[in-house]
């Protein structure tokens, strides 16, 4: 069994962002500001590179999505991605994924590995992603696990337990708005133990927020071999990649992982036809102003 997170190590996670933060903007400053409080409109328009990815943010992301089926968010990352991000040429958001991971997947499905996508990003969203790209055939729904915002059936999203009602025929399950769990650090090694119950033997990241994932899985008690493997971005050619392969490559080998360089060792690291835009950033890409932002609502 192998297990690899998503963003940074099968997909791109530089165009600013990752999928899940871009799709958020657009949601709350493009797509529905009309749904949008204008507090999740200022958080939206706020974010800029170097922005924190953690569970505050995340909460944001539940609270835009209240009210929205799980097929009605499944479809709307689904659509999502096909709009083209600035930050690369010729590149939808869904043609995001890293084509020598891609090949590595299938490498693995191919010699009876099960695979796994563990990722920070929601898990419906997930879902969505992996089904639409390269890896569809070889990671099946059950196998993608994400942070998790609540899900109630409609109807009953103030009723405090579970247990006080029954689904039927043609509810529906909706959003509530609720956060339950951000899937980084911790968190990762207690979900593949909570919904898979064994250690894998190999296991793919590429940040901090990734390392009890790898641990979990190369720790002394794993009753068969293990290794970890970590993504360095270091490539700022054909990506914006900002890491030094000399320093992490020397850091995640003294954690006990191997060091892979999207610079040296991947051959080729998107679709034909996609290459890196002029900038990665431009702050004009959405409303920013108090007045524009009430505006569009």
């Amino acid at each position: 069994m192998a297990v690899f997170d998503m963003d940074g190590t099968l997909t791109c996670e530089t165009y600013y962002t990752y999928y899940d933060t871009m799709m958020f903007i657009e949601y709350c400053l493009r797509d529905h500001p009309e749904k949008t409080s204008d507090e999740l409109k200022q958080v939206a328009a706020s974010i800029e590179p170097g922005y924190k990815a953690d569970e505050a943010l995340a909460r944001n992301f539940a609270k835009a999505y209240a009210g929205m089926t799980v097929q009605e968010l499944y479809d709307y990352a689904v659509e999502f991605g096909k709009k083209y991000t600035s930050s690369f040429n010729n590149m939808r958001y869904i043609e995001n994924t890293y084509l020598p991971m891609a090949e590595l997947v299938e490498y693995l499905y191919d010699n009876e590995f099960t695979i796994y996508v563990i990722s920070g990003t929601e898990r419906t969203t997930t879902r969505a992603i992996v089904a639409n790209s390269p890896i569809k055939d070889f990671v099946t729904p059950e196998h993608v696990i994400g942070t998790d915002f609540e899900v109630k059936q409609r109807g009953y999203e103030n009723v405090s337990s579970n247990m006080d009602f029954k689904y039927e025929n043609g509810d529906d399950l909706v959003f509530t708005g609720g956060f339950v769990q951000k899937d980084l650090n911790a968190n990762k090694s207690i979900y593949v133990e909570r919904e898979i119950g064994q250690r894998p033997i190999l296991a793919f990241g590429n940040s901090s927020s990734d390392t009890s994932m790898m641990n979990y899985a190369i720790d002394d008690r794993n009753p068969y071999p293990a290794q970890a493997y970590m993504v360095v971005a270091d490539d700022s050619e054909r990506e914006w990649g900002t890491q030094k392969w000399d320093e992490k490559s020397a850091e995640y080998a003294a954690m006990g992982y191997t060091p892979i360089s999207m610079k040296n060792d991947f051959g080729q690291i998107y679709p034909d036809g996609v290459t890196k835009g002029a900038v990665q950033y431009n702050k004009n890409d959405w409303v920013v102003d108090d007045a524009a932002i009430k505006q569009a609502a």
